[in-house]
Order: structure tokens, then C-alpha cells, then sequence
């Protein structure tokens, strides 16, 4: 097990959500932490609680010279940045997310050149194939394969893209003898995340008493949301047990409807609409999504310790606390579709 007492990393989306989060963590286990972020989603803001013990560069990662400033005298590379959003942005942009290809591989180059010990890389359960996401059928690592014709079958261009970052990081530590591990990241909700994604819209309509209230979808379809400060244990424990690119699932096994979902933001709150739209022409992505986490289990020792309805509450917490009503009413559909 690795000590992080004074070991030199470097989180990449470090301002992010995600990435926040995980640098908050590192810093309590002894890091010193270097933030490369552009800042088009990440917030500044998102570091208050450390910004005096982290350096911070802002640039962007998919120009070589900053790469190359970002990784260097770096051990351990904690690489998250990604042109991402929830499910109405990776549909209208593909284009937007298959910069994630360059993006990652100019970041694995720089490291390599500075001679960086470890990466560890934030992927995706969309990774997985979408037609095995029709039932409920708990997603396996092994079910992603690039040793078998027909072995992949991402879940659109961000997926796709996720599923050659991690085949890259593979090559990467075939060839340099980097440390590499990758984490497959299921439907991360917690404080700092905005409102293009699942739970925070929820929460974002039920504040802004939308009625009625709006659902893509039927509400039927399931995911196992899974709360951030469980992903970013399953990160760092990742980076301190695997190292030769074996896939992990950060996620939980439980399958949540957002129905049901929606119901725990309600109780919560004590509101409801008079009325639930849903939305069946808009997108909304795999039928079922949850976690096999046997694999994280083994090899990291890792499992959940925040519940749905815990983590719920936790972030509607935060969300009622750093949102102002009248601002999200005013601003609710722009608050939605941009990230």
C-alpha cells in the first residue's frame, strides 16, 4: 500500500467535480498536489477548502508544451480532465468528446517523456456494451475485451473515446513500464457536480418547483448512482494496488430507478409537482446500468459506504445551500444543458 505522504501528483481536471474531490482527498493523506484544469467546467471554487496547500496551472492539456509544464518532476498522474457532460450533452456533442482521444494520449506522452512512475486514469461505464444494458444484468469488466472480435461496443463517441483512453494507458505501460491503473466510473453524483447530469437536475427542477415536473425518459430506467466520495477512495486505491492497467468498476451493485430517485429528492424537500411530464422523445441513454464490483473488491478492498438515500440527502444539502431559488427558477433551462 502506498504512503502519499509528500508524493509529487498531479490531478489533471482537478477543478472538476470529480476531480475536486480527489485532490481534497490526496491533501488529507499527505500529497502535494499540482491542479492542471482549463477551467471550462471545473470552478476555481470548487478548491476553496485546499487552495493554500495546491498549485494550480490553468491551461489546456491537449497542447503538448502545457502537458509537458503540467507532468514534470510529477510521480503520480491522476488523469480525469475530459470534454464530458450527462447524457443531453454527450448525445449533441460526439464531436466535442472525441477530443478526449488527443487529449489523453498527448497527457500519457508528457508523462512518459518526464518520467512519471503511475498513472491512474478516470474512465467510464460507458465503456461497457449498450445491447447488454437492455435487463438487468450486472456489468463485469471482462465483459469489455480487446483480445476478442467483437469485443467492443461502447455506449456512443464519449464512450468509445473512454474505451481508446484506456487502451492507450495499456500501450503506455506495455512500452515505458508505467504503474497504470483505470477506474470505470458509474453515474457519480455528489456536491460541485452541475446540473447537466441526473441527480443534480432532479434536485435543480424539485428546488425550482417545476410542476410539472419534467423526466426523460419513463423514469423506469435504472443506474447505480454512486456517491463521489466513494469514487475518489476507489481512485486513489486503485493507483495504490494495480499497476498494470487492469480495468476496476467504481460503482455500486443496487439498481435505482429515477422515479425512485426522484421520490427520495421530493421526500426530502417535502414537495412535489401536481404533475410528472415524461419526456419519452428526449434521450436517455442504457436501459439498466449497475456494477459487478467483485474485481474492486479483490483487488482494492473497495466497497460503497454512502447509500443512495445518504448520499442524496448529503448533496441536496450542499445544492440547497449553494444555489439561490429564484436564481435556479430563472435560469433552470440554461442550468440543464450547459455544463
Amino acid at each position: 500500500m502506498t504512503e502519499w505522504d509528500s508524493e509529487d501528483v498531479l490531478v489533471t481536471g482537478g477543478a472538476s467535480f470529480i476531480g475536486s474531490h480527489l485532490v481534497e482527498d490526496l491533501v488529507d493523506h499527505g500529497a502535494n498536489v499540482r491542479v492542471a484544469d482549463d477551467f471550462s467546467s471545473g470552478e476555481m471554487e470548487n478548491l476553496t477548502a485546499v487552495r493554500d496547500e495546491i498549485e494550480i496551472l490553468d491551461g489546456n492539456l491537449k497542447h503538448w508544451g502545457f502537458a509537458d509544464e503540467a507532468t514534470e518532476g510529477i510521480d503520480t498522474v491522476f488523469h480525469l480532465a475530459a470534454d464530458h457532460g450527462g447524457r443531453g450533452y454527450i448525445s449533441q456533442y460526439p464531436a466535442n468528446c472525441a477530443t478526449n482521444m488527443t487529449l489523453d494520449n498527448i497527457v500519457y506522452e508528457a508523462a512518459a517523456k518526464n518520467g512519471v512512475d503511475r498513472i491512474s486514469f478516470a474512465s467510464s461505464a460507458c465503456t461497457y456494451p449498450t445491447d447488454i444494458q437492455k435487463e438487468k444484468r450486472r456489468l463485469r469488466e471482462d465483459m469489455v475485451s480487446f483480445d476478442e472480435r467483437g469485443g467492443a461496443y461502447a455506449d456512443e463517441v464519449y464512450g468509445w473515446a473512454k474505451l481508446m483512453g484506456e487502451r492507450s494507458l495499456q500501450a503506455y505501460q506495455e512500452q515505458y513500464d508505467i504503474d497504470a491503473s483505470i477506474v470505470r466510473i458509474f453515474t457519480a453524483y455528489g456536491p460541485r457536480e452541475n446540473e447537466t447530469h441526473a441527480i443534480v437536475a432532479f434536485m435543480a427542477k424539485a428546488y425550482a418547483k417545476q410542476d410539472p415536473f419534467q423526466i426523460w425518459g419513463d423514469g423506469e430506467q435504472t443506474r447505480n448512482f454512486t456517491y463521489v466520495k466513494d469514487i475518489t477512495r476507489a481512485i486513489r486505491f486503485a493507483a495504490e494496488n494495480v499497476t498494470d492497467g487492469t480495468p476496476v468498476n467504481a460503482g455500486i451493485s443496487r439498481y435505482v430507478t429515477m422515479n425512485k430517485a426522484v421520490e427520495y429528492i421530493f421526500d426530502y424537500l417535502d414537495w412535489e409537482p401536481d404533475e410528472i411530464n415524461y419526456m419519452t422523445d428526449k434521450p436517455e441513454g442504457v436501459r439498466h446500468r449497475a456494477a459487478d464490483t467483485t474485481r474492486a473488491e479483490e483487488l482494492l478492498g473497495w466497497e460503497p459506504q454512502y447509500t443512495v438515500e445518504e448520499g442524496i440527502r448529503k448533496t441536496l444539502d450542499w445544492y440547497l445551500d449553494a444555489r439561490d431559488r429564484e436564481y435556479v427558477q430563472k435560469n433552470l433551462e440554461t442550468l440543464l444543458h450547459e455544463r
